[in-house]
């Protein structure tokens, strides 16, 4: 295996369980997640050796996994079979107690715009103001009156 072979799978290793959160955060289903997760691999490994360190790896991540999921979202139709690819997280499961209001937030929140579940999914991840208006392309004096609007709106979802 050649070493940026190996710097990508410690990468992926690394970032898995955020990579994953993000593509539970726009999917419907578990296949759906599969695609995201995969799809966004892909996009990864084409820009790993181009990444120049001018930001955190973590926020390059970030941003990939947004737009690769925000990009599919758009995208009505599918492409090809894909294969699968073995993730060992499961959020629907559900048999499991703990992860019932977990979902009951996340049933919400898919209920709100792609660019506002894109920035309470950051949010959830305790990034900061600055590091979410990095990612996503505003300032943090707009991500904070976002978040406000946001918070508002699940309320009035619940």
């Amino acid at each position: 295996m050649k070493q940026t072979e190996k710097e990508f799978a410690a990468l992926v290793k690394e970032q898995k369980s955020t990579i994953y959160s993000i593509c539970y955060m726009f999917s419907k289903d578990k296949d759906e997640i599969d695609d995201l997760f995969q799809e966004t691999l892909i996009h990864l490994w084409q820009g790993f050796e181009k990444f120049r360190n001018e930001s955190k790896i973590e926020t390059w991540v970030y941003r990939v996994t947004m737009n690769t999921c925000i990009s599919m979202d758009r995208k009505e139709k599918r492409r090809g079979e894909r294969i699968p690819l073995a993730v060992d997280i499961d959020l629907f499961d559900e048999n499991n107690k703990d992860m019932e209001q977990v979902q009951m937030l996340y049933k919400r929140i898919q209920k709100l715009g792609l660019f506002d579940r894109a920035i309470i999914m950051l949010w959830l991840e305790n990034l900061s103001y600055d590091e979410i208006g990095e990612i996503v392309g505003i300032s943090a004096k707009n991500v904070s009156v976002r978040l406000v609007r946001i918070r508002e709106q699940l309320k009035k979802n619940h």
